[in-house]
């Protein structure tokens, strides 16, 4: 194949958008605002969210918020700051709304839901609490209503009207017997589908998978099974396909590369997808647009990494390169303006 000429000029048929290749890769022409989407951009201009984690680099917990556009690839671009530092949280959002629910900075959990706008850069906003303290719980949303389930092996469920501030109530409850904790979910307009990840004592990961209806409340049913038990996983979902990525089996840390899928409009097991980069695990969020999901960094024994890659999601296959983040992260959590149920 002959060496692409700096300069020169193509039109990318997914994000219908020119790009321009700049030496190393194809940048996109920005059409409009240079802050990437507004609002209402729920398409190809879909704008990634990643948020707070732990990293190695200031060690520990970190309040820092990261953006991309998730039709194009390169590296992401300071957003912001959560008003706390914490890792294990959870994130879910509207079309205009991201949120970040939860989530430890050792040794104190916390019951914080904070919110940014899509589509202007800057630092989160308190909107209330949860009604309890949460590590690890699942989030999940459509377009009107934010889920927070699960997380510190509990069951309660609360749930919000993102376009409000302050209140929570209460949606339901888990079955006992799947309480976890590093929960991680995918929702279609109508439904979520959780993971139950890490079990209590004695901890082992799980191949189980929760359903609930998001427009009504009440307890959860079981929606089908994984093919292998995991805790800490990546859910991710357009409207129809959630896919489950990575994780390890406790307590011995066996991390897996390998993806699986369901198709959300009906109860079912999961099947296999294709392979990440590299096998990890601690890394969560409902990053996607309508075709495309994007998996944030991680943790690959022996260590953290800043990798971002990306799957098309109707489409089974292997993870491919997306960009960096600024810093190697894990425990991050993720949301779009553009997932699965909106």
């Amino acid at each position: 194949m002959s060496e692409i000429p700096r300069g020169a000029i193509r039109f990318n048929t997914d994000s219908n958008k020119p790009e321009l290749w700049d030496g190393s890769q194809w940048a996109e022409f920005q059409l409009s605002t240079p802050n990437l989407g507004t609002s209402a951009d729920r398409q190809p201009g879909a704008r990634g969210l990643s948020g707070g984690g732990y990293g190695p680099s200031p060690t520990g917990e970190v309040n820092e918020i990261e953006y991309f556009n998730i039709a194009s690839t390169g590296n992401s671009a300071d957003f912001g700051d959560l008003q706390q530092t914490r890792q294990a949280l959870s994130s879910l959002g509207s079309s205009t709304r991201g949120f970040w629910v939860g989530g430890r900075d050792a040794p104190s959990n916390f019951d914080i839901i904070e919110f940014v706008t899509f589509s202007s850069l800057g630092d989160n906003t308190d909107f209330g609490n949860l009604s309890a303290v949460k590590q690890g719980p699942f989030g999940l949303s459509n377009a009107t209503r934010g889920i927070a389930g699960g997380g510190s092996f509990t069951n309660t469920v609360d749930y919000i009207t993102m376009a409000s501030t302050g209140t929570v109530a209460t949606f339901g409850t888990l079955t006992p017997s799947n309480l976890g904790t590093y929960q991680s979910a995918c929702m279609t307009p109508t439904r979520g589908v959780y993971h139950q990840s890490l079990k209590p004592s004695p901890h082992a990961g799980s191949v189980f998978l929760g359903n609930i209806t998001i427009a009504t409340t009440g307890d959860s049913t079981q929606f089908g099974d994984l093919s292998q038990e995991r805790a800490n996983i990546a859910c991710l979902s357009n409207s129809t396909r959630g896919i489950f990525a990575g994780g390890y089996q406790a307590p011995a840390p066996n991390y897996t590369s390998s993806m699986e899928y369901v198709e959300l409009t009906s109860n079912g097991n999961a099947v296999f997808f294709g392979d990440l980069s590299a096998a990890k695990k601690d890394f969560n969020g409902n990053c996607t647009s309508p075709t495309r999901a994007v998996l944030v960094s991680g943790y690959a024994a022996p260590s953290y990494n800043n990798t971002i890659e990306y799957v098309n999601i109707q489409s089974l296959g292997d993870a491919v390169d997306f960009g960096d983040l600024l810093n190697p992260r894990a425990y991050k959590s993720s949301i779009s303006n553009a997932h699965g149920g909106l």
